[in-house]
Formats: structure tokens, C-alpha cells, sequence
């Protein structure tokens, strides 16, 4: 599920060789050497293979169009964004579940690329108007102010509402935290 997100900055991982072309092929060929970077294959064989070491996890953007999702990307992989949100009702209109601690994303650019396999560590659902100023921070977006965050995701859940909802103050929101799992970020 994609999710609302001003701009920012743009950095290039190291990518693993083999195809960068946005395809099923290229997000496989991402998640192989994802999970054994990011160590998720390190029970031994005794066990057999995780659930989490066999199945690939949803690959998406952030945003709604090529630009923001560079830019968002470009955040979490400077290690700046470590949060996101979402209109709670998208997943209901798309019969999706909501996210949950412990699953894991990987993370497309606007070309389609994929470019980071974040894990989640903290899902909440709150109203519009009860996201807190940390929430916002977290996000690495703009200023990283709660007035900014509040102008622009009012206008992005505005703008892309598929189920004709609207927006509204008390409009439920999901709000997640991530770590990124893969490329680590930059060390400073």
C-alpha cells in the first residue's frame, strides 16, 4: 500500500547486480540478496526455511506519483524517514489488511526499481487530528513540523480518495514505523 509523503533529498544505494528494470524479475532478484544482507536466513537448517526467508514480501511506492516516490525513497534510505501514513479506509475499499508489526516491504522508486526492504515495527490507527508531533518528525519530511505534515497529508488524502470518501478531520489513519532492513543506512 502506498502512502502519502512530501519531498526530499535522493541518495543511490549500491544495487545488487541483475535486472533494475521495475520487472517481477528485477523485485526477485532485490528480495534474494535482501534477505541474505539483511540476514533473514540465519535460523539454521534444522529448522527448515522461515516463512519470512521464503515468501517475498509487497513490493510499492511511497506517493502518488514518480517524483515523490524518489524523494521518499531517497529519505529512507538517508535513514531521515522512518514512519509513514495512510487513510485507514483505502484498505478496507481494496479488502487489504491493515499493516502489522514484524512485516516486511519492499520499497520501489518512481522508475518501478526496488531500492530498500524495510520492516515494520509499530502500526497504530489514530484520527487525523490525534497524529502527534513525533509521528511527524519521524516521517523526515519538509520542516518535519506537525502543521506541515498536517497541510500536506490533508491534501494529499484530498487529492487521492478512490473511494470518494473525503477528507475529514476525524478520518482514521494508519500510522506505521519501519527500520530499514536493506541497503543500511549511512552512519553519521
Amino acid at each position: 500500500m502506498s502512502s502519502s509523503e512530501p519531498s526530499a533529498s535522493t541518495s543511490e544505494p549500491s544495487e545488487p547486480s541483475g535486472p533494475s528494470d521495475g520487472s517481477d524479475e528485477a523485485v526477485e532478484a532485490f528480495w534474494v540478496e535482501a534477505r541474505r544482507r539483511a540476514k533473514l536466513e540465519s535460523l539454521p537448517g534444522y529448522f527448515g526455511p522461515s516463512v519470512i526467508a521464503s515468501l517475498r514480501p509487497p513490493a510499492w511506492a511511497f506517493g502518488a506519483d514518480r517524483v515523490t516516490a524518489d524523494e521518499l525513497v531517497g529519505l529512507v534510505l538517508d535513514g531521515e524517514k522512518t514512519a509513514t501514513a495512510s487513510a485507514a479506509e483505502d484498505y478496507v475499499g481494496d479488502e487489504s489488511p491493515l499493516p502489522e508489526a514484524g512485516a516486511l516491504d519492499i520499497v520501489l522508486d518512481g522508475s518501478g526499481r526496488p531500492r530498500a526492504l524495510i520492516g515494520t515495527t509499530a502500526v497504530r490507527v489514530v484520527a487525523f487530528d490525534e497524529v502527534d508531533a513525533d509521528h511527524a518528525a519521524a516521517e523526515g519530511e519538509g520542516d518535519g513540523s506537525l502543521a506541515q505534515w498536517r497541510a500536506e497529508h490533508e491534501r494529499f488524502f484530498t487529492d487521492n480518495d478512490p473511494l470518494g470518501r473525503g477528507f475529514r478531520h476525524d478520518m482514521p489513519v494508519v500510522l506505521e514505523r519501519f527500520r530499514l532492513l536493506y541497503p543500511k543506512p549511512p552512519r553519521g
